[in-house]
């Protein structure tokens, strides 16, 4: 009783109607599959970039424990050097979270759009758009902490 007076039959019905289509179902999964395999690359990438953070975290934490023994002006230049690096990969990484985000977001809006009248094609496509900048952004991050690494770590060897 109380259910039927929180939810209409009508809409319960409506809601149904809608969803039945196999037709309409299989677009709004074919639709959804770009956004789906890029889903995966991104969360490929952020799998190499959580590594290379994890090392360079590893690496400071061994530094941070051999200066406090013997502190050294080399060890203190490869922990600034390191520092950066973990600053970058954590931007990086960041904005591929974000990319993620939105594109989960995307996923979720082209399937229910198959089933709705409302028209959000634009709005999908501004998030297409945003993805794309989070995913340049982070790609950018990634390439300048991959730089700074492949120059600065022969300098700080004894």
């Amino acid at each position: 009783m109380i259910f039927d007076l929180l939810v209409p039959v009508d809409l319960a019905t409506d809601l149904i109607e809608r969803t039945a289509s196999t037709p309409a179902t299989m677009r709004a999964l074919q639709s959804s599959l770009a956004p789906a395999f890029l889903l995966v690359g991104i969360g490929s990438i952020m799998n190499v970039m959580v590594a290379r953070l994890t090392w360079v975290a590893g690496r400071i934490e061994r530094l941070e424990d051999k200066a406090e023994d013997t502190p050294s002006d080399s060890a203190q230049r490869e922990l600034e050097w390191l520092c950066q690096r973990r600053q970058l990969a954590r931007r990086a990484i960041m904005f591929s979270s974000s990319a993620a985000v939105v594109i989960s977001i995307v996923i979720a809006l082209l399937f229910v759009s198959t089933y709705i009248d409302a028209k959000i094609g634009t709005f999908i496509a501004v998030l297409w758009v945003a993805t794309i900048a989070c995913l340049i952004t982070a790609l950018g991050f990634f390439l300048r902490e991959t730089s700074t690494a492949a120059r600065g770590s022969e300098s700080f060897r004894n």
